[in-house]
């Protein structure tokens, strides 16, 4: 199992993604696509916004993928598992990041190709160091 040091602290850092962590409020979606703000780390659209949220972490994430460029589930949960694994294992820069604020994030997958995990990863790393950049 993986796991981070987080600084000098003898605190260990497990990498993973629990229930609490998922955003699945309605009304935190709601108004994440209506006031939210975004940014393109191709082939991930990435929509955020700065709010309270019901959970003690920091971050609720959801991700989605498209039925249009997508027609078969198959390839849409594919994906999703590539998104959600890849946020697993790089979402404590963003923890560390965010000292006391709540952000709820929603990353939305708009390419066309299935990708591989790379591509999905490097995606992933670069939205949330935009993402850091953007909230500071």
């Amino acid at each position: 199992m993986n796991t981070f040091t987080q600084n000098s602290n003898d605190k260990k850092w497990k990498a993973t993604f629990k229930k609490e962590e998922r955003l699945t409020s309605k009304k935190i979606i709601d108004t994440l696509f209506t006031e939210g703000d975004s940014f393109l780390s191709y082939p991930l659209k990435v929509v955020f916004i700065e709010t309270k949220l019901p959970s003690k972490f920091p971050v609720q994430a959801a991700f989605s993928v498209g039925k249009r460029n997508f027609k078969r589930a198959v390839h849409r949960n594919l994906i999703k598992r590539k998104m959600r694994e890849s946020y697993r294992l790089n979402k404590q820069t963003l923890y560390n990041s965010l000292s006391g604020k709540q952000v709820a994030v929603f990353f939305i997958f708009v390419g066309k190709e299935i990708p591989d995990f790379r591509q999905v990863n490097s995606s992933i790393e670069k939205g949330i160091k935009k993402l850091i950049a953007e909230i500071s």
